[in-house]
């Protein structure tokens, strides 16, 4: 029952509810109204923006001189360039545009330039909701990209209009792709780089993740490797180096793998490992030794360093050598001729290995183990400072190739493991490298006439019978 007015009504339960769920029924009828006003419209303004974008009047917009003078400016700003240069732009497709080349030079951050030939570019049309320039896949056909090690710099940005707030604010690039590209940048005043190689750029958050496979390495210092596979990380302010695998040309049993970190924002430290596996040797030595020394190396080596120069480095590493050969060499001919053992020109090296270590400018090699099974053993440890030499080498003979030597048994004066040994002590530098080996044995000469002048007598001997044939 209700009161008002002086007047009396009943209402029954039932017309309590009866009102109440019109009110209901009537509120959800107003929120589907709503949103289906609400779909309609988005559905108006995407298909009159489609429509609107298939006209030829947006073709005309895209090919426009002032459209590649805004993709420049806009393409310039996020990728870090004073300015780039788009040639004509053409449209493809729906969604599509080409255009046969873009330049940019003098980047200030880590693209130094950027040459793309052949570009072709996807438009994602939703990235306009989200105020993005969205690109779902652009394809080059070739290029060349030339990076850099850069100090980071404070940025200055530019006021921008009121209207600003109603467009798209950056770019997103989904996809770049080329099956031809050029990577490279500045390595002792050389150009360096992966040259020819499959490039796939796609994004990490605002970075970038980089994929390359094929092509070749060119690097001073380092011989032509070809490269199998890499994938980088780069921000604003890490390179991160995830994997990195390279082969020796030719048979392409020698691989190289190597991954790590280098800073490019205020930390620029440099942390680097790479594992190396019977790489030939002879492509990685100076050419006036590529024909007396050959073999193939393999073990591991780990930089570390605040910044990526050699002078503030450390590090260590492990060699092993295999199959190691050295011939030709003028000292080993005066050795063979010394000691009357052709075999001596000639040295097949069963064991070679040595652990090393630096902080620059001072080198440690340690664990030195060379020899050849029967002939001779070279122990011990040595070290390079500002190219002074220093350390200890224990040099193991077998005794038949110490018989021509008076008395040997004052300087190789123990016996062990089949060998003769001696110690020698390294000095000079490493143009001049000195050793109190030689001095020993001159010594032992000059207190020995009778077995100098039966060396004399020999040497004679065989003079005679090279000059008349003689047996």
């Amino acid at each position: 029952m209700i009161q008002g007015n002086g007047q009396t009504a009943i209402v029954s339960p039932l017309d309590l509810t009866i009102h109440h769920l019109s009110r209901v029924i009537f509120s959800r009828n107003k929120l589907l109204v709503f949103a289906g006003a609400i779909a309609i419209f988005f559905v108006l303004v995407a298909g009159g923006g489609t429509l609107l974008f298939l006209s030829p009047l947006t073709t005309r917009l895209i090919e426009s001189d002032a459209f590649r003078a805004s993709m420049e400016k806009e393409t310039a700003k996020g990728l870090h360039f004073p300015s780039a240069r788009y040639s004509a732009i053409r449209r493809t497709g729906a969604w599509t545009a080409r255009c046969e080349n873009f330049t940019a030079q003098d980047g200030v951050k880590a693209l130094k330039s950027l040459d793309a030939r052949a570009v072709t570019a996807t438009f994602d049309p939703w990235g306009l909701f989200a105020r993005q320039w969205r690109f779902s896949d652009i394809r080059l056909e070739s290029g060349e990209v030339a990076v850099q090690v850069y100090e980071p710099q404070p940025e200055t940005i530019a006021p921008r209009p009121w209207y600003a707030v109603l467009l798209p604010n950056r770019v997103y690039l989904n996809r770049i792709e080329s099956p031809n590209v050029d990577v490279t940048w500045r390595f002792r005043g050389e150009r360096a780089g992966f040259f020819g190689t499959q490039l796939l750029i796609t994004p990490n958050g605002r970075d970038f993740e980089y994929r390359a496979a094929g092509g070749r390495l060119r690097m001073a210092l380092v011989p032509e490797l070809d490269l199998r596979a890499a994938h980088l990380l780069i921000t604003k302010s890490l390179i991160s180096i995830y994997q990195i695998d390279l082969a020796s040309i030719g048979n392409g049993e020698g691989t190289l793998h190597g991954e790590g970190r280098a800073g490019v924002g205020k930390d620029r430290s440099v942390d680097f490992e790479a594992r190396f596996e019977a790489m030939p040797l002879r492509p990685w030595l100076p050419r006036e030794w590529d024909e007396h020394l050959s073999g193939s190396i393999s073990g591991n080596v780990h930089w570390k360093g605040v910044d990526p120069k050699l002078e503030h480095s450390s590090g260590e590493g492990t060699v092993r050598v295999r199959n190691g050969r050295l011939n030709d060499v003028p000292f080993l001919d005066k050795l063979a001729e010394f000691t009357r053992e052709k075999s001596f020109r000639r040295l097949d090296l069963n064991d070679c290995s040595f652990n090393f270590s630096w902080l620059y400018p001072r080198v440690e090699i340690k664990d030195i183990a060379v020899a050849e099974a029967g002939k001779f053993r070279i122990e011990g440890e040595l070290s390079i400072d500002r190219r002074r030499l220093g350390g200890t080498l224990r040099l193991g003979v077998a005794r038949p190739y110490l018989d021509w030597l008076p008395r040997a048994g004052e300087i190789f004066n123990e016996d062990r493991a089949g060998y003769l040994w001696t110690t020698v002590h390294l000095s000079g530098t490493i143009d001049q490298p000195r050793q109190d080996l030689s001095p020993r044995i001159i010594g032992l000469f000059k207190e020995s006439p009778g077995a100098l002048l039966q060396l004399l007598f020999r040497r004679f001997e065989d003079w005679l019978k090279r000059g008349f044939g003689g047996d």
